[in-house]
């Protein structure tokens, strides 16, 4: 039996490994993953949330170059380096763009940068105890690949930070839908009778509410926050889950395999997670993979509304809420960069799960 199993998951993966979009998007999602783990050791503004605002150079195109004077601060950071590396640097330093700049023996003259060719304040900061080498240490020149957004913000850092939030609620979502649907399912499609139909009943009324709406009314009962949306997500998406398990234990559990178990005398419990679960979990396998991309799609969408993670916390769906006017404005980079964020990594989980799906039919 053990032989035969090994034999189907090899050919199941050999096929896997033969579909080169299942592939690629496989890669591509590790490849997410990674950057949404290590966001801030990547991102060029590595501050909390990659909030750090200069509100003169706002809405400027990718490519991007300004000098920077940064003064020091005289508050200690004692932040840890694995709070900083995973949770982003408390900034306690304030940067300065600026368009020019001497240095007069302990002191710097600039002139700030000012947008539309107008001409900035020219002012002086006295640094005690710095000599000229020291001074002009602190004006460093910034590249933004990306460009700024409408509030100064480094816009390829808050892409790589609110990847993060589309990434793993797709994984509290799916963790969550699993939980409630696999147990749901078990409960109604091996059990039958009454216990089948409360849980259809709960099923079906729950379907028949529009998901975003239902989504909405769980976040305004939970309260608005990065958490809430997770779960609000997740207890939206397990009745699809739960209508697949019964449709599959309610076959499974004629089977054979499933009357020698009942013969020999094991419990219920086991019968369903030691003999039934693992030879229905290709389905759902399949269908998870479908609600990593809802998952996204609905958090996108929460966050548009406003509903969803909250500011200064970057999200993808946040940044186009914030720049869809400038389609119209002549800088439609603002809102499309986001947009096209959400969409590959929604069609890589589409795609994967397409891969799944085939390398997981027997009939192939």
């Amino acid at each position: 039996m053990s032989s035969t199993t090994n034999s189907l998951s090899a050919l199941a993966l050999q096929k896997f490994k033969n579909d080169f979009w299942g592939v690629f998007s496989f890669g591509f999602i590790v490849l997410i993953g990674l950057v949404s783990i290590f966001a801030y050791a990547i991102a060029p503004d590595n501050s909390q949330y990659a909030n750090q605002m200069h509100l003169s150079i706002h809405s400027k195109k990718p490519g991007f170059k300004v000098q920077m004077l940064t003064i020091p601060s005289t508050i200690k950071n004692e932040q840890g380096f694995l709070d900083a590396l995973f949770f982003g640097r408390k900034n306690t330093e304030t940067e300065i763009p600026i368009t020019s700049y001497t240095v007069e023996q302990s002191s710097i003259v600039y002139t700030e940068y000012a947008s539309d060719g107008l001409v900035g304040v020219q002012k002086t900061i006295d640094f005690k105890g710095l000599d000229a080498t020291e001074l002009k240490a602190l004006i460093t020149t910034k590249t933004f690949l990306f460009g700024t957004d409408k509030y100064g913000r480094d816009l390829l850092s808050r892409i790589l930070v609110g990847a993060r939030i589309s990434f793993f609620i797709g994984f509290v979502a799916v963790f969550i839908s699993l939980v409630i649907g696999v147990f749901m399912g078990s409960l109604a499609g091996y059990f039958g009778g009454k216990v089948d139909a409360i849980i259809m009943w709960i099923i079906n009324v729950t379907w028949s509410i529009p998901t975003l709406l239902l989504v909405i009314a769980i976040t305004l009962a939970l309260g608005k926050g990065f958490w809430q949306v997770f779960i609000a997500v997740g207890l939206t998406m397990w009745v699809e889950v739960a209508r697949v398990v019964r449709g599959q234990i309610i076959s499974a559990k004629e089977m054979q395999y499933v009357t020698a178990a009942r013969a020999l005398g094991f419990n219920d419990f086991r019968i369903i997670t030691r003999h039934i679960l693992p030879n229905i979990m290709a389905p759902v396998i399949v269908i998870s993979a479908a609600n990593f991309a809802g998952a996204i799609l609905i958090e996108s969408g929460l966050s548009f509304l406003g509903i969803g993670a909250q500011p200064p916390m970057a999200s993808w769906g946040a940044m186009i809420k914030d720049h869809y006017n400038y389609i119209i404005l002549g800088k439609p980079y603002l809102a499309l960069i986001p947009g096209l964020c959400i969409m590959t990594l929604v069609m890589a989980f589409m795609l994967i799960g397409n891969a799944l799906r085939d390398a997981l039919d027997v009939k192939n």
